[in-house]
């Protein structure tokens, strides 16, 4: 496992018994490390606590809330979960060396030596502790959030971009987090406190002045970014995703305006909204007063506005007007959303008093974001694009930008995600249907569900059944399409984007959609006669 935080070893070597033979000099260094730990009493107040077992002045070594990264010491956190409830890897956690355990649930086992806490919410307790503990990093750094269904990606590494300076940018989204000193590949969007927090600590104690991150609305829902101090708050969208956990659009929206609205605990300096997207202003309504709004998109109203767009497809150009200045603009980033992107970075840095005629010169030197709408280019007489859209929403906006501009066919491979909302399936391959001239649907991360599930839910959608084909293995549809298409087509390789793996019931296998249509495409070129 990827080594997100940094541990204090001589902390938890003093949490063992001193070895035998050591001197007394080194028994002094011991016992001194010892007392220098933080004690339980340091991150919990009287109204933290409906209950304790044992002593609040029991040192500690660090804070967990993984069982298997226990180490002696340790304070371990009983969270509850949608598949497993972390109070059954109690006895485990107690075992490895837990010197202390927090949890919702009241507390009945016969430890005498561990010091049990129960709380009212041990999510929200280790969001506060983890601030804490941590010395609440976020109040060191200028946090700027986004968050939204689609664009979080981008827009926070256009950010990063634009900011980076003389000083270093922190980043913690989808494709990586990137601590100041170090990049380390990413594991969950929007990590839980824990991670946030002390990565917000890695990214102070190492140079960093903001740190951009991607707020997903399962971090807010589970407090992840409980008490977090925002300098920004952006807002790119909403459409119909992750449904199988908010179960209604309505109540998705609910948990993106707590960020806006105070929900988290803190309302932010600032609020970034898209004013193209109906959602976005009805949030416009929703931010209290005292909160600076500034908004951005093609809308005749919008604070931050794009005008007289001309979309090709290696390039966009229009006209950008902000308060206080105008400018052409010519990106490298294709597509109308990709305008939304960018209008919703140069908004944030807007926003924060950058000025926005001396960045966009940065713009020609963005790199594009790993798997969002990648060209794969390997001297085939096509066009190849690998993207992350996984909602018919996305789905329908990639393939109208590039329906646009690609003089042949439009094909596509496409697949759903298992274990996920079963309803935007059909609405999936209705986007494609529409749009494309030949789709392959294949599997995307089948996980525990039934393949075969997952295709008759696709198959739901089917409007032109002469026009898709259902390929098991996500390779061999690949390999299919590319065997189709033709000078001056568009192959979109959708779905995965940026992920190097596929994910089954039982395994994890190596599968990058980039690195398999290179070896494709040269493997094909050895064969040609």
């Amino acid at each position: 496992m990827i080594a997100y935080l940094t541990q204090n070893y001589s902390l938890i070597h003093a949490f063992r018994s001193p070895p035998r033979g050591l001197n007394y000099e080194g028994r002094l260094a011991h016992r001194r490390i010892f007392n220098m730990a933080p004690k339980l009493q340091d991150y919990f107040t009287d109204d933290d606590i409906i209950a304790v077992k044992g002593g609040l002045d029991r040192p500690i070594s660090g804070l967990t809330m993984d069982s298997r990264r226990v180490v002696p010491g340790s304070l371990f956190f009983a969270l509850p979960g949608l598949r497993t409830d972390g109070a059954a890897f109690i006895d485990e956690a107690v075992n490895r060396g837990a010197v202390a355990v927090v949890s919702q649930k009241p507390i009945i086992l016969p430890y005498s030596k561990v010091t049990f806490i129960q709380v009212p919410n041990a999510r929200v307790m280790l969001a506060r502790v983890a601030q804490r503990y941590y010395r609440f990093p976020d109040r060191d750094l200028e946090v700027v959030g986004v968050t939204g269904t689609n664009g979080k990606t981008t827009v926070t590494h256009l950010i990063k971009h634009f900011l980076n300076g003389q000083q270093r940018v922190g980043l913690i989204g989808t494709v990586n987090y990137d601590l100041g000193l170090r990049t380390v590949p990413s594991y969950k969007t929007t990590p839980e406190s824990l991670d946030l927090y002390g990565m917000l600590a890695q990214m102070r104690d190492a140079g960093c002045r903001q740190a951009i991150m991607e707020v997903s609305s399962h971090g807010i829902d589970q407090q992840r970014v409980l008490g977090m101090h925002f300098g920004a708050v952006v807002f790119t969208n909403l459409t119909r995703d992750h449904l199988d956990y908010h179960k209604s659009l309505d109540a998705y929206f609910e948990v993106k305006s707590r960020l806006f609205a105070g929900g988290t605990g803190t309302v932010p300096k600032v609020a970034v909204v898209n004013l193209d997207d109906g959602y976005g202003r009805e949030l416009v309504a929703r931010i209290p007063a005292g909160v600076k709004q500034v908004t951005f998109g093609e809308h005749p109203a919008a604070d931050v506005r794009a005008e007289a767009l001309n979309l090709e497809f290696r390039r966009t150009s229009f006209r950008l007007v902000w308060p206080g200045g105008t400018a052409a603009v010519e990106s490298p980033l294709i597509g109308r959303y990709n305008v939304s992107n960018l209008l919703a970075a140069l908004a944030t840095c807007h926003a924060l008093g950058r000025d926005l005629g001396v960045l966009l010169p940065k713009l020609g030197l963005f790199k594009s974001v790993a798997g969002r709408m990648e060209r794969i280019e390997e001297g085939q007489p096509f066009n190849v694009l690998v993207d992350y859209a996984h909602t018919d929403d996305a789905l329908r906006n990639a393939l109208g930008m590039l329906r646009a501009v690609t003089p042949g066919r439009l094909l596509v491979v496409f697949g759903c995600g298992g274990n996920r909302d079963r309803t935007k399936r059909p609405l999936m391959t209705r986007a494609v249907q529409e749009r494309a001239d030949f789709a392959w649907a294949t599997a995307d991360n089948p996980r525990g569900e039934p393949l075969a599930r997952i295709f008759a839910d696709m198959r739901e959608g089917i409007v032109a059944p002469d026009k898709i084909n259902f390929i098991d293995d996500r390779r061999h549809a690949i390999s299919l399409a590319l065997d189709a298409a033709q000078p001056g087509d568009c192959l979109l390789i959708a779905g995965k984007g940026h992920e190097s793996y596929q994910e089954f019931a039982d395994t994890i296998i190596p599968f990058d959609d980039r690195q398999v249509v290179r070896e494709l495409i040269g493997v094909k070129r050895i064969k040609e006669p």
